[in-house]
Parts: structure tokens; sequence; C-alpha cells
């Protein structure tokens, strides 16, 4: 008797089975590729949106408070002065990068002016804590428990920064941080801080 034929037939319907799992395979990873692709475009469009959307306009108003859960103050009671604020948290690796930068821009600003505001989005004071033992901030330090700012500041990225004139607006937006762009920066704050309402 003749066996071969149903072996043969048997792995040729494995080998079908196969090439449809891997054509299978390859549409889904496409499809999700592509449902990223447009999830992540309609992110940074409205990023771009909400950037506009602060960007010339008053400072929003909100409340903050020490690491220890005493109030600091309300942002737009800042007036006067030059302030960069910037949103961070301890598991945020551009955020350990940016502190060194925030440092020298506190050393080489403060007394013209500047004041940097470091607000943390922690969920526990004690991972900031453990976070700014390590890497040091020479500038002031607030908390945002209630993450009230944070959404009235649109921050949807770790580290996100404003730069805010005198009189209360809101002059700059910068999420993220690249060290190729500290000297925008640089050249930002020193326009700010020649400007005398």
């Amino acid at each position: 008797m003749n066996y071969w034929w149903p072996v043969c037939l048997i792995r040729l319907i494995e080998n079908l089975k196969m090439s449809v799992v891997k054509t299978v395979t390859q549409v889904v990873d496409t499809m999700i590729i592509l449902i990223m692709t447009i999830l992540f475009s309609c992110v940074f469009m409205a990023t771009g949106a909400v950037a506009a959307q602060l960007a010339n306009e008053m400072s929003p108003s909100c409340e903050l408070t020490t690491l220890e859960g005493e109030p600091f103050g309300n942002v737009q009671a800042l007036k006067g002065e030059v302030v960069y604020l910037d949103f961070w948290a301890s598991w945020c690796p551009p955020c350990v990068e940016s502190f060194p930068f925030l440092n020298q821009l506190h050393h080489e600003f403060s007394e013209q002016g500047l004041r940097i505001i470091g607000v943390n989005l922690d969920e526990k004071t004690a991972d900031a804590d453990v976070f700014l033992n390590k890497y040091g901030a020479d500038f002031t330090i607030a908390a945002d428990p209630t993450r009230q700012c944070a959404k009235n500041f649109d921050v949807i990225a770790m580290p996100s920064s404003y730069l805010i004139d005198r009189e209360g607006i809101v002059r700059y937006i910068h999420r993220g941080f690249r060290s190729g762009e500290t000297d925008k920066i640089r050249i930002i704050v020193e326009q700010l801080l020649k400007h005398q309402p």
C-alpha cells in the first residue's frame, strides 16, 4: 500500500496553516503599527493645539504646596518675576537630565529676576525626596498633590516647562528635555529678563 500521499497531504495542510498564520500575524502587526501611528499623530496634534492655546495667554491659576504639604501659593501671584515652571517626576529619565541645566539657569539668572519652580507630580513625596537627594535642586521645589496645576497647564509630557513673563503671560512652552535646545531656552530667558513692564 502507498501511504506517502496522506503524509504529503498532511504536510501540505500544515504548511498552508503556517502560511496563513504568518500572513494573519503580519496583517495584525501592520494594523497595530498603523493604529499606533494614528494615535500618536493625534496626541502630537493635540499637544500643538494646547501649546497654541496657552502661549501668549495669562498663566492659569492654581495653588501649589511644598513637598511637606504646606501652602506654597498661587502661580499667578508671581507677577513681577520671570518664572520657569517645570513639571517633573522622579520616574522621568529626561527630568534627571534637565536638573543640571535648571541649576545652571538658577545660578546664572536668579539675581536678575528668574524664579525656577520645579513642580513635583509624584504620588509619594518620599519618591521626590529620594530623587532630590540623589540629583539635587538649587531652585525652588513645589508640589501639585491634586494635579490641578498639571491639569490647568495641560501637562501631557515629562518634563513640561513654561516660561512666564513678568506680567504673568506664558511666553514659551517646552515638552521633554533635549540638551540641544538649552541654548534656545537660555536666549528666551535672557529676552524675558530684559523686558520690564
